[in-house]
């Protein structure tokens, strides 16, 4: 393989919409000042972010593998092919859910949606978890740039 473009795309964005939405309606019908604050504070700041949450993006970029959410790219990383030790296919758990977090399991889970992910071990330690809707064929690509196993 030459390279890797794969852009997942997902209804995670309309869920934080509704939130955002949810959010506006509480802080019209809440009689306190303060809960009138606090909701809309709230659902501008979800509002805000969902636009960063439409799709997720891997690329390869060289020496390097180009992670990043968008079409707001806010959230992005990248991954040098010369620190991955190894990496397979896998599934995230229930309680890893979506988005960028510390795993309950050890190790970084950039999630959009869906439990398919591709497990990512590096040579000092730790393990990134790419939730993908192209699973076999992101670990495929990896593998060709990093060796077997």
């Amino acid at each position: 393989m030459d390279g890797y473009h794969h852009t997942q795309k997902a209804p995670l964005c309309l869920i934080l919409y509704g939130s955002a939405l949810l959010c506006f309606v509480l802080a019209v019908t809440i009689g306190d000042t303060m809960g009138n604050l606090i909701a809309g504070g709230v659902g501008l700041l979800i509002a805000l972010l969902a636009p960063c949450f439409h799709n997720l993006t891997v690329a390869d970029q060289g020496d390097v593998l180009s992670i990043r959410f968008g079409p707001m790219p806010l959230f992005a990383r990248t991954v040098n092919y010369a620190d991955i030790e190894q990496v397979e296919v896998g599934r995230t758990t229930i309680l890893d859910g979506w988005g960028i977090h510390y795993s309950i399991r050890g190790g970084w889970v950039w999630n959009l949606w869906g439990r398919d992910c591709v497990v990512v071990h590096f040579k000092k330690g730790g393990v990134l978890r790419i939730g993908t809707d192209d699973a076999e064929g992101l670990a495929g690509f990896l593998t060709t740039r990093t060796g077997p196993p």
